[in-house]
């Protein structure tokens, strides 16, 4: 991608926020096009002028003049944002609001408005995060549907349909009012957390990794946490995990683009200074009453982070913790994860008898890392021949998803040596007492924290 695109995508989501919040979000359309006029007319200026030393306060100031353009051509003609009406109707105070709207401050409000008011009850889940990424974060229809392995004709249409739904509710979300943001913020959580995991176990056959879906979904859950009413002990949470996960993304990948298992990876590689951001919500998600999804996952993360060898891993603290996200979110998936967990802890005869025990474990039939893990055990306990069938199997699967023989993310997504699948994020976490204090008295014990920050319960090696 050309630096120009990185700008332009970056600039987009603020412009679409400040415009829809003048025109109102059933003029959405209107933006869009305003949007692109201005971008238009920066490729056609900054190719005879060369780029401004400020080329985002270029890009903006061309957007502001365009509103007031639209404003004053249109007020007689078209309804505009309501709660805005009565300023836009007089010159006089036409020019001041549409500037005081532009100002920095209140455009990272609207952005945040645009992000909750795309998370709206009546919109599709399904149709959420694609609205995200391409209201907010920039992505044309076609960036949108590669990244989720979908054509551009049914994304164009989900998306059509979105803002559809978005048009009708007349107006953006108002993040100042406490009890609805609050309601609404889970829904929120949800998107970013999806958000964030397409891009790290993303479903594109073009690439392993999406880096860029990771670093917008950090980006709009560090926006999330400057609110007031968004610094909450699970935002902080969903910020440490993601932190904590991006802090793995330098080593993930080999140099022909396969993924690289967790066991594997080059620790010396990791981001040192992600790992610290993470450990740092993590032990402020940790302040209040609220046990979540995104806790649990973040304490697993963090066990990598405190753990400098692979082998210096707490697998005991692995089964509890996946314990406690069954209590939670119980799902197959979880359950294998832990089963996996349980077979690094105890042995793959034990890890194969949880995974037997599942409940619901037909429902595991069409996840391709079920069978991957049942290769990766069966490998261990020195069955090859048995483990290179259940491998197959999960190449099988993974050409059915991407339509071709051989496709690549079969290639990088399941490894007939080592497979993903018995190295996901889930095959780690950090010590049970992290979790009785989260449980019980919700603080942690600072003054005994080692420098990793968890309170004595990362073990490092002597």
């Amino acid at each position: 991608m050309e630096p120009g695109d990185h700008l332009f995508r970056h600039e987009s989501g603020r412009m679409i926020a400040a415009l829809t919040r003048i025109f109102g979000v059933h003029n959405l359309a209107l933006a869009e096009d305003v949007v692109q006029d201005a971008f238009c007319r920066a490729l056609e200026v900054w190719r005879i002028r060369g780029i401004p030393e400020n080329p985002s306060a270029w890009l903006m100031a061309t957007a502001k003049n365009a509103a007031l353009d639209v404003l004053r051509r249109q007020r007689t003609a078209r309804a505009f944002a309501p709660e805005l009406g009565r300023f836009l109707e007089s010159e006089w105070t036409l020019a001041p609001v549409v500037e005081e709207l532009f100002s920095t401050g209140v455009i990272k409000d609207d952005l945040l408005r645009m992000m909750f008011s795309c998370c709206h009850p009546q919109l599709q889940k399904a149709a959420q995060v694609p609205l995200i990424l391409h209201i907010l974060c920039g992505f044309s229809v076609g960036e949108v549907a590669s990244a989720f392995v979908s054509t551009h004709a049914a994304t164009e249409k989900r998306i059509t349909r979105a803002k559809k739904v978005l048009a009708r509710s007349k107006r953006l979300f108002d993040t100042a009012a406490p009890a609805d943001f609050s309601a609404r913020l889970p829904a929120v959580h949800r998107a970013l957390y999806l958000l964030f995991n397409e891009g790290y176990h993303g479903a594109s056959s073009e690439t392993a990794v999406r880096a860029e879906l990771c670093r917008e979904g950090m980006r709009l859950t560090a926006m999330l946490l400057e609110h007031p009413f968004g610094s909450t002990p699970a935002t902080y949470a969903l910020a440490a995990l993601m932190a904590l996960d991006a802090a793995r993304l330098p080593a993930r990948v080999d140099s022909s683009g396969n993924l690289i298992s967790l066991l594997e990876q080059d620790r010396a590689q990791w981001d040192q200074q992600l790992v610290a951001e993470g450990l740092k919500f993590l032990e402020l998600s940790a302040t209040g009453c609220e046990l979540t999804e995104y806790h649990v996952e973040a304490a697993i993360a963090s066990v990598h982070a405190c753990a400098l060898r692979t082998e210096d891993t707490d697998w005991k603290a692995i089964v509890s913790l996946y314990d406690t996200l069954m209590r939670i979110r119980p799902s197959p998936v979880v359950a294998l994860n832990r089963a996996i967990a349980v077979a690094q802890k105890e042995g793959p005869e034990r890890g194969l008898d949880e995974i037997r025990s599942i409940t619901a474990r037909d429902r595991l039939a069409s996840y391709p890392f079920y069978s991957a893990a049942l290769g990766e055990i069966e490998l261990r306990r020195g069955r090859p021949e048995t483990a290179r069938e259940h491998f197959r199997a999960a190449r099988a699967f993974g050409a059915q998803l991407d339509g071709a023989p051989v496709p690549r993310r079969a290639r990088h997504r399941v490894r007939c040596r080592r497979s993903e699948a018995s190295v996901l994020r889930a095959i780690s976490g950090p010590g049970t007492r992290f979790f009785q204090n989260v449980l019980g008295s919700r603080r942690l014990n600072h003054a005994s924290s080692p420098p990793c920050g968890l309170g004595g319960l990362c073990r490092r090696p002597a």
